[in-house]
C-alpha cells in the first residue's frame, strides 16, 4: 500500500517547479510509503504524478512507481492491491512482463482494455491516477467499497489529487477561510465528514466505485459499481437456493477472499479482537497457512472494555502465534495529541485510538495485516439494527404528518417544562430532558431513513441538516434491516470505518486488508435471506454457522462490545486538562457551531450529571483539528 498525489495545469511548467511540487507531495505522504519516494513529470502538460511506496508485492525495482506502460503512452501512480492480478495477467497475452507486481498488471490492463473495462475485472482495493500522454487526459479511480481514499479539487487553474488531505492542504494553501460549513454541520451530526464533501470548500472525495476523467475540457465522473443496483439485484434473488447450499457457497467464497489477501512478499498477520468477524478471518487464514498465523490484539485495564481474553482464547484454539498488549490509560492517551495530524479531517470515532494502537503493535512484526472490518454492514451485525426497527415501528402506524405534529408539540412542552417538574422522575433533569427530546425527534421523523439518521446523530445542526436518503427511494423489497445496511454501507462504512482503518494503519506503514469487503462477498451478502442474517436480535447468523466449523460457539457467543474505550471516564480524569483547554469560551468563539450547548454538556459531564463523552469527543476532535490545521 502506498500514497499517491499529483497535479496538472494543462500548460507548460518549468521542470524545477514541478520537481519542487513532487518533492513536497511525497514528503507529506512519506508515512504511507517509507520504502521509496518518487515522482514523474510531464513538462508540457504541467503534470506531476507522485508516489510513496510501501513495498509488499514484487519488492524489486520492477514494482517501483510511478510506472510507465510498455507502449509508453500511460503512466500510473497507484495505491492498493489487485488480488486477482495473476488471472488478469493471463488474459493479457503478448506482454513482456518486467516483474510480478499488481501495479504493472493494472497498468497494462487499462492500456489494453480501457479504464472502465479494466476496473470491472479487478478484485481488490485501489485508488489510482492514470495519465494518458497522447490525449493529455487524467483518469482517477477508486475501488467499489471505498477502502482506499482519494481526494481531488481545483484551484487557480490547477487540478490536484491525493490519498490524504494534508498533501492538498499544502499545495492549495488551505486554511480557516476555506472551511466548508456544510461539511462542519454534517460532521457534528455524524462524527465524520461524509463523501463527497471534505472539510474544505473546493476539495472533494471521489465516491467509491467511481472514475473521474480530467482534461482541458473539464471533468467527467462515472460509476462502474453501483451499490444500490447491487443491493436491489441481491434482494430480488433472495431465497432462490436452499440455506445449506447458500452457506456452503458463501463459505467457499470467504475462503477464497481470505486466501487471495494472504499473497505478499513480506510478513503478514491478523488483527484479532476475538469477535465473529476477526475470528472468521483468522480461522480461514490459519486453515490455509502452513505455519501459525501471527495474530495481534490489545486490551484495556478497565475490564468492561477488555476483549483481550476472548482474543487469546480464539488464538489458542486456532494455534496462532499470538501477541497481546494490555494498554494503560497513559498508553492510549499518549496518542491523542497525534490524532489531528493522522486524521487530517475532523474525525471522531473514538475507536481510532485502539485501532492505532493495535496497528503499531502489529507493525513491529508484520507489514500486512488482515482485518474483519465490514462484517457488521455486510452481515447485519450491529445491535442497533433490530433496536431501531422495533422502536420506530411502535409508532409507524400513525400518519407521518400527525406523528410529526405531536412530536413537535411535545418537544415545545418539554422545552418549557421547568427542571423541578422532572426532578421527581430523575436526579438529573437536564440529562433526562435531552434524552427525551432526542426520542421525540426520532419518532417525529417522516421516514424510517430519516429516523435512523436521527438515531445516530450526535449534535443538532447549527446551519443545515445532513440527509443521505428519502423514503421514496425504497420499494417493498427493502425491509428495515436492508435499509439500514444500505445507508451504513454507503456512508458510515467508507467514511468512518474505512477511514479509521486506513489512516491508523498507514500512519505506521501497515497495509490493512479487508476480506469481508471483497465485492463478491458483499454481493453475496445482499442475496441472503433475512433468516440467514438476523435471528431475533442477533445478527450474522450464517457467518456464525461458518465460524463454528473452526471455533466452538462458547468462545464466540457473548454480547457485542465493539472496539470501545472508557471515553467518558477519561474525559473526567486524565484527559480533563486537555479538553478544558479546547473547550474554553475563547476557543469556541469561531462561530462554526453554537457554543452554549457544548459548554453546558461539558459542565454536566465533568460534574457527573450526564454522560456526554461521545458528543464531546466530536467537538474536541474538531477543535483539535482547527488548532492543528487552521
Amino acid at each position: 500500500m502506498c500514497g499517491v498525489a499529483g497535479m496538472v495545469g494543462f500548460r507548460e511548467a518549468s521542470p524545477d517547479h514541478l520537481d519542487g511540487i513532487g518533492r513536497s507531495l511525497t514528503a507529506s505522504l512519506a508515512h504511507r510509503g517509507p520504502d521509496a519516494m518518487a515522482w514523474w513529470v510531464d513538462v508540457p502538460a504541467g503534470l506531476v504524478l507522485a508516489h510513496t511506496r510501501l513495498a509488499v508485492v514484487d519488492l524489486s525495482a520492477a514494482g517501483a512507481q510511478p510506472m510507465i506502460s510498455a507502449c509508453g503512452r500511460w503512466v500510473i501512480a497507484y495505491n492498493g492491491e489487485i488480488y486477482n492480478s495473476r488471472e488478469v495477467a493471463r488474459d493479457l497475452p503478448g506482454i513482456a512482463w518486467r516483474g510480478h507486481s499488481d501495479t504493472e498488471v493494472l497498468l497494462e490492463a487499462c492500456a489494453a482494455w480501457g479504464v472502465e473495462n479494466a476496473v470491472q475485472r479487478f478484485i481488490g482495493m485501489f485508488a489510482f491516477a492514470l495519465w494518458d500522454r497522447n490525449n493529455r487526459r487524467l483518469y482517477m479511480g477508486r475501488d467499489r467499497l471505498g477502502i482506499k481514499p482519494l481526494y481531488y479539487g481545483s484551484r487557480g487553474g490547477i487540478f490536484a489529487f491525493a490519498s490524504e488531505l494534508k498533501a492538498m492542504t499544502g499545495l492549495f494553501g488551505l486554511g480557516a477561510a476555506d472551511i466548508d460549513q456544510q461539511a462542519v454541520d454534517s460532521y457534528l451530526q455524524l462524527s465524520y465528514v461524509p463523501a463527497p464533501l471534505s472539510i474544505f470548500k473546493g476539495v472533494r472525495k471521489l465516491l467509491p466505485g467511481h472514475i473521474i476523467q480530467v482534461d482541458e475540457a473539464g471533468q467527467r465522473e462515472s460509476c462502474f459499481w453501483d451499490l444500490r443496483q447491487v443491493a436491489q439485484l441481491g434482494l430480488s434473488k433472495r431465497q432462490q437456493m436452499p440455506e445449506a447450499e447458500v452457506e456452503a457457497t458463501l463459505h467457499e467464497l470467504l475462503y477464497d477472499a481470505v486466501g487471495r489477501r494472504m499473497i505478499a512478499d513480506v510478513p503478514l498477520g491478523s488483527l484479532l479482537s476475538g469477535g465473529v468477524d476477526s475470528s472468521i478471518v483468522t480461522a480461514l487464514m490459519q486453515a490455509q497457512s502452513g505455519r501459525p498465523v501471527k495474530t495481534f490484539s490489545i486490551g484495556f485495564q478497565e475490564e468492561s472494555y477488555n476483549e483481550a481474553g476472548y482474543a487469546k482464547a480464539v488464538a489458542r484454539h486456532l494455534g496462532t502465534d499470538h501477541t497481546e498488549m494490555i494498554v494503560t490509560s497513559a498508553d492510549a492517551l499518549a496518542t491523542v495529541p497525534d490524532l489531528a495530524s493522522i486524521f487530517d479531517e475532523p474525525f471522531a470515532d473514538s475507536s481510532q485510538i485502539p485501532t492505532l494502537l493495535v496497528s503499531r503493535l502489529a507493525r513491529q512484526s508484520v507489514t500486512v495485516a488482515l482485518s474483519g472490518d465490514g462484517g457488521d454492514e455486510v452481515f447485519a451485525g450491529y445491535t442497533r439494527y433490530p433496536q431501531v426497527a422495533a422502536q420506530y415501528r411502535r409508532f409507524s402506524h400513525i400518519p407521518a404528518p400527525l406523528r410529526g405534529f405531536v412530536a413537535a408539540a411535545a418537544g415545545k412542552m418539554l422545552h418549557r417544562l421547568p427542571n423541578v417538574a422532572l426532578a421527581g422522575v430523575s436526579d438529573n433533569p437536564q440529562y433526562l430532558r435531552t434524552r427525551m427530546s432526542k426520542a421525540l425527534e426520532f419518532y417525529g421523523e417522516s421516514s424510517f431513513e430519516a429516523a435512523y439518521q436521527r438515531w445516530l446523530q450526535q449534535w443538532a445542526p447549527t446551519h443545515s441538516r445532513f440527509s443521505r436518503e428519502t423514503n421514496d427511494h425504497f420499494d417493498a423489497r427493502w425491509d428495515d434491516i436492508s435499509r439500514m445496511r444500505y445507508l451504513d454501507m454507503r456512508g458510515y462504512l467508507p467514511d468512518d470505518i474505512l477511514v479509521k482503518l486506513d489512516r491508523a494503519s498507514m500512519a505506521v506503514a501497515l497495509e490493512a486488508r479487508v476480506p469481508l469487503l471483497d465485492h463478491r462477498v458483499v454481493e453475496a451478502g445482499w442475496s441472503l435471506g433475512g433468516a440467514m442474517l438476523m435471528n431475533g436480535r442477533q445478527g450474522k447468523v450464517v457467518l456464525r454457522r461458518i465460524l463454528q466449523r473452526y471455533v466452538p460457539a462458547n468462545l464466540i457467543e457473548r454480547p457485542k462490545m465493539g472496539f470501545g474505550i472508557p471515553l467518558g471516564d477519561w474525559l473526567r480524569g486524565p484527559l480533563r486538562t486537555w479538553a478544558d483547554d479546547l473547550l474554553t469560551e475563547d476557543s469556541l468563539r469561531h462561530g462554526l457551531f453554537a457554543a452554549a450547548p457544548v459548554s453546558a454538556a461539558w459542565r454536566e459531564h465533568k460534574a457527573g450529571r450526564g454522560n456526554w463523552g461521545y458528543r464531546l469527543w466530536t467537538v474536541l476532535m474538531l477543535q483539535a483539528w482547527l488548532r492543528r490545521w487552521c
